[in-house]
């Protein structure tokens, strides 16, 4: 094949990386590589937010897909076990095998290999849900300490400016400043209010419903506690 669509293979090590931040959002963190994502580590940042794009061709494959085959998933595991666990998974749900569906694992993989380095986590907590109605629609913080997004198709996650954070919280339906709002395939590191008091980014995913439109989200968490319960 002349052209490899795979995402290139980087080196595994995540240290923490020094990136200049936009004077106006100085806790907002724009990343290049899947390495600078480690920026999250840093007491000031609250998101790290990497614009990437990929092919077209596994976008429009996974919007052709059937709805009967999209995946509504849940995994808790060990980074090296995602993998050979995904691709059970999605050919259980009926998703195609081929050069697509593997393109889809190894990005997966990819990021739960990274935000399990960066968080330090022998456990990652990972969902992977195919959405046509509102899911978080309301604007809040996330009860984590760390979480990874991003969405494969369809509207992305939105998120507020810091100085209109609590404005959004109160307002909620009724809020009319400024919204950012991710692009398709931007994976966003966000620091939850577990973190640290006053921490986190105020968010929300797009309201859908009614409007005929779906997405594919992948969210990476550290494992709750009542994950952890026999």
């Amino acid at each position: 094949m002349e052209n490899d669509m795979r995402p290139q293979p980087e080196e595994q090590a995540f240290p923490y990386h020094e990136i200049d931040t936009a004077d106006d959002e100085p806790d907002i963190v724009q990343a290049t590589s899947r390495h600078e994502l480690s920026a999250i580590k840093s007491d000031d940042v609250q998101l790290v937010i990497w614009q990437r794009k990929l092919p077209d061709t596994l976008q429009t494959w996974l919007e052709n897909l059937d709805e009967q085959v999209m995946p509504v998933l849940r995994v808790l595991l060990e980074p090296a076990e995602l993998r050979p666990a995904m691709e059970t998974l999605l050919h259980g749900y009926g998703l195609p095998k081929g050069e697509m569906r593997d393109l889809l694992i190894e990005d997966i993989n990819d990021l739960v290999a990274a935000f399990a380095d960066i968080t330090q986590s022998e456990l990652v907590d990972v969902r992977l849900e195919y959405l046509n109605h509102d899911a978080c629609w309301k604007f809040h913080r996330d009860s984590v300490e760390a979480r990874l997004l991003t969405t494969y198709f369809g509207q992305a996650t939105e998120w507020v400016p810091t100085e209109f954070a609590e404005q959004a919280l109160h307002e909620q339906k009724e809020f009319q400043g400024p919204l950012e709002r991710l692009d398709a395939h931007d994976v966003a590191f966000f620091k939850g209010s577990s973190a640290s008091p006053n921490s986190g980014i105020v968010h929300r995913s797009p309201p859908i419903a009614g409007t005929g439109h779906s997405r594919l989200l992948l969210c990476v968490n550290e494992p709750f506690a009542t994950d952890l319960d026999p």
